[in-house]
């Protein structure tokens, strides 16, 4: 449990910028301590010729080396750094995390484009007031565009589309000002994958649509610049409108403990569908010098606004949604609030973060066909030895959450074929969307869920290949705590086993208490685990009926 010194470091290495924002741990919420962000359009290579450029690699390495003194003068004390769209896309991707690794010491985690966006919703929905209720989140980001419909704060659908105002404007419209030709063909392939994400997720009335990162920021504000003069006093009067509210949801917050918990809370005014329509065709007709003038853009934005204007304005009208709010909340602060939920078991962000992660894992099980009524005593099981094994394996914390995942996941390669389905089950976990789980944790569920047959773990398996090596001894426990609780539950038409584990200097007595069918394939199950018991413990293991 963290202490109120505890201080985390997130830093988000987009498509077109990086990002990092560090947090201090005050009475169980983070308090915001450092912002930092730099353009380095790492994506701009990638999406032209699937390479991430030694110049984009240099610039964004300066940017994390700024990153890394505001990191050491803050005293951080865990940090996570993930890398997006441009990443996952790019061939050498592996050349730049080496190179980073090199040069900051800091490991890169490649995030999926559903990770990406179960982060942001955490992110928004950790420190948003207002949002328990129906709301739609769209993140434009430089090479995805990440959508999530989200009810009570949980995660109803979600997903990540090729439409990143970077990626769009490298492929479709890289002059200035843009062709009506390749206007025409953006226009054509925003709508054909926006068709496709509508079949996925079909929101009906949404009464709050939030809207995060730079394009939705720059359109927020430009809009108001770009009116026409009849129009400026509307314009003036709903920005103090908003003030007011603002004052007052800031107020309200406060008293109902209900408000941020990174920073205060601030009601942007609502962009509609019409301005954004009418601010896209504006902007398609400026120069890159002209747009780079109007408020809220810059010079920067301005060379990819275009193409971010136009994925919101075809979005609004294919969800046929009346507009959006900008929140200056993202993938930084989410990967903030994961951290806190990791590490405090009193903030409530953890028990949010522990339901949804859960959730994830059972809706894997079921989509591969797991009997959930056989895997759960498997699970229950492999949790208490944990527990009552702990002074013996000193496995850290994790593991056990690792292991109760692996037990309710081993069956999923059965859905391919059963025979030689523990490598489909290794290879099942390590490649599906488990929420709440990063790359590397997923690897080790799914080595724990690969060795339940003859086979042990080898440094050179394809499973352990990607574990790093200091784990492999810790890999091996979980795998024979597994094993063991799989041993307890042979027989699936008897009730389950009770079962008593003492730890003694030279050996381990596990008491098993029969059930109404008796307890004799169990016993013999768990003696053939006492090899293996022995070699990964040095400990004998014997097994007796209480």
């Amino acid at each position: 449990m963290p202490n109120p010194a505890t201080t985390f470091a997130a830093i988000d290495i987009g498509s077109n910028s990086c990002r990092l924002k560090i947090a201090k741990v005050v009475a169980h919420k983070l308090k915001t301590l450092h912002e930092d962000r730099e353009v380095t359009r790492l994506g701009t290579s990638v999406f032209d010729t699937g390479l991430v450029s030694p110049e984009a690699m240099a610039i964004t390495l300066k940017a994390l080396k700024r990153f890394q003194r505001a990191v050491q003068a803050h005293g951080v004390e865990q940090i996570r750094v993930v890398a997006t769209s441009a990443m996952r896309d790019a061939r050498n991707a592996q050349a730049f995390v080496t190179w980073a690794k090199a040069e900051t010491g800091w490991s890169i985690d490649i995030i999926s484009g559903l990770e990406e966006g179960r982060l942001i919703h955490r992110g928004v929905m950790t420190n948003e007031a207002g949002t328990g209720g129906k709301v739609l989140l769209v993140d434009v980001g430089g090479g995805s565009c990440e959508i999530t419909l989200s009810e009570h704060r949980r995660i109803k659908e979600t997903i990540s589309l090729p439409l990143g105002a970077v990626r769009l404007t490298q492929e479709f419209i890289p002059t200035d000002p843009a062709s009506e030709e390749g206007l025409g063909r953006m226009k054509q392939f925003i709508q054909r994958e926006l068709r496709r994400a509508h079949r996925r997720i079909q929101p009906g009335a949404v009464p709050l649509v939030i809207a995060t990162s730079g394009t939705a920021a720059a359109l927020s504000e430009a809009h108001t610049a770009l009116v026409k003069p009849g129009a400026k006093v509307a314009a003036a009067t709903r920005r103090s409108v908003n003030k007011t509210a603002n004052r007052t949801a800031a107020r309200t917050a406060t008293r109902t403990g209900a408000g941020k918990e990174i920073r205060a809370e601030a009601v942007n005014p609502i962009t509609t569908r019409e301005q954004v329509r009418r601010l896209a065709t504006k902007l398609r007709k400026m120069t890159s010098a002209q747009r780079s003038a109007v408020p809220g853009i810059g010079p920067k934005r301005s060379e990819i606004i275009v193409a971010g204007a136009h994925v919101y304005a075809e979005l609004l009208e294919c969800f046929e949604l009346s507009g959006f709010r900008y929140s200056d909340l993202g993938l930084r602060d989410g990967v903030l609030a994961q951290m806190l939920a990791e590490r405090d078991e009193r903030a409530t962000v953890h028990q949010q973060f522990e339901a949804e992660r859960w959730e994830s894992v059972l809706s894997t099980a079921r989509r591969y066909c797991v009997n959930l009524k056989q895997a759960e005593p498997v699970k229950a099981h492999g949790e208490q030895l944990f527990r009552d094994l702990a002074a013996l394996h000193k496995l850290p914390a994790e593991y056990e959450n690792w292991l109760a995942a692996a037990a309710m996941l081993s069956d999923t390669g059965k859905f391919i074929n059963h025979q030689g389905h523990h490598r489909h089950t290794q290879y099942i976990i390590s490649s599906s969307e488990i929420y709440g789980y990063a790359v590397q944790q997923r690897t080790v569920i799914s080595a724990i869920a690969r060795y339940l047959g003859k086979t042990r773990p080898q440094p050179g398996d394809r499973a352990m290949r990607n574990i790093p090596p200091s784990e492999h001894g810790n890999v091996a426990k979980a795998v024979v705590l597994l094993r063991l609780s799989r041993a307890l539950n042979q027989d699936r038409a008897s009730d389950v086993l009770r079962v008593v584990a003492r730890v003694y200097p030279k050996r381990v007595l596990l008491e098993l208490e029969p059930g109404r069918t008796g307890a004799e394939l169990e016993l013999w199950s768990l003696r053939k685990e006492a090899d293996y018991f022995r070699e990964v413990f040095g400990r004998e293991l014997f097994v007796t009926l209480a």
